[in-house]
C-alpha cells in the first residue's frame, strides 16, 4: 500500500475484454461521458469495459461501528452487505482495476474496526487485481493494514475518477460524495432511489454502502455542478436502471 496519496495517471488502452455483458437478470445500460462509454451496474457500481475498470463510490464501510461507539445502536453488519454486494460484481466482471472513489471508510478508525472475516473478505476481493483508494472526506488518510494503492485521484485518458466533484467545468470526470438519489412518481405516490446524475461530460456516482443516505437531485448542489437541471438520473432498479431528465423528478 502507499504510504501516502498521490493523484494516479495512467495511459488510455484500446484492449475490450470479455465479461462487459450485463450479469444474468441485468439489462446493460450504457452511458457515454466524455466520449468513453460506460455500462451503470443497477446494484451502483461503474464498470469501463476497454479498461476492465470497476469503480463504487462511498462505501462508508464501518458505519454501524462507527455509530454504536457514539450511543446510536445499528445492526453491525453493513460492512458485510456491502463486501457481499461487491463481490458479486467483482465476479461477473473480472476487473483487473478496482476504484473505490473516497469515503470507503466511514471514519478514520473504521480499517482498525473492521473485523478479521470482513478484513479477510476484502483480501480476497482484492487477490489478483489492482485495487485503488481514492482519500474522501470521511477517510482523508491512507487506510493501513487493508491492502491497495492510495491516491487523491486516478486519470486515465478522457476520464478523471475523484471523490468530490470539481465546483468549476470538468470534462470526462468521475466523482461520488454527493449520494445522489432521485424521487418519482409512481402509482400516485412518491418512490425515492438512488442513482447515476449525468451529463455528456460529467458523472455523479450513487452511494455504494448499506448505510450511505442520499441527496436529492432536485437539490441546489447537483444544479450547481451541471449548471441547470439538463442532466439525467439514471435510477437503480431491480435488474435495471431508468433514465429519467432531472427536470422530471419530484422534490423531496
Amino acid at each position: 500500500m502507499s504510504a501516502g496519496r498521490t493523484a494516479a495517471h495512467v495511459g488510455a488502452s484500446a484492449n475490450p475484454v470479455a465479461g462487459s455483458m450485463p450479469a444474468r437478470g441485468r439489462a446493460a445500460h450504457e452511458i457515454a461521458i466524455a466520449g468513453a462509454t460506460l455500462v451503470a451496474d443497477p446494484a451502483g457500481a461503474l464498470y469501463w469495459p476497454d479498461e476492465r475498470l470497476l469503480a463504487v463510490a462511498d462505501l462508508h464501510l464501518e458505519k454501524g461501528s462507527a455509530f454504536a461507539a457514539r450511543g446510536v445502536l445499528l445492526p453491525p453488519y453493513d460492512t458485510t452487505a456491502t463486501l457481499a454486494r461487491l463481490a458479486k460484481l467483482i465476479e461477473h466482471y473480472g476487473p483487473a482495476l478496482v476504484v473505490a472513489l473516497g469515503d470507503s471508510f466511514h471514519d478514520g478508525g473504521g480499517p482498525a474496526r473492521m473485523p478479521e472475516i470482513s478484513r479477510a473478505a476484502l483480501a480476497t476481493l482484492q487477490r489478483g487485481r489492482d485495487w485503488l483508494w481514492l482519500a474522501g472526506n470521511h477517510d482523508p488518510d491512507p487506510p493501513q493494514g487493508v491492502g491497495g494503492r492510495v491516491a487523491t485521484e486516478l486519470a486515465i485518458g478522457p476520464l478523471t475518477f475523484r471523490h468530490e466533484p470539481s465546483p468549476h467545468g470538468a470534462d470526462g470526470e468521475i466523482a461520488g460524495h454527493l449520494h445522489p438519489s432521485a424521487r418519482v412518481a409512481q402509482r400516485g405516490r412518491g418512490v425515492a432511489r438512488r442513482c447515476f446524475a449525468a451529463d455528456a461530460k460529467r458523472m455523479v456516482m450513487p452511494a455504494f454502502g448499506a448505510y450511505a443516505g442520499g441527496l436529492n437531485v432536485r437539490d441546489r448542489a447537483f444544479v450547481a455542478l451541471f449548471g441547470a437541471l439538463s442532466f439525467t438520473a439514471h435510477l437503480l432498479g431491480v435488474g435495471r436502471l431508468y433514465a429519467i431528465p432531472a427536470a422530471r423528478c419530484l422534490s423531496d
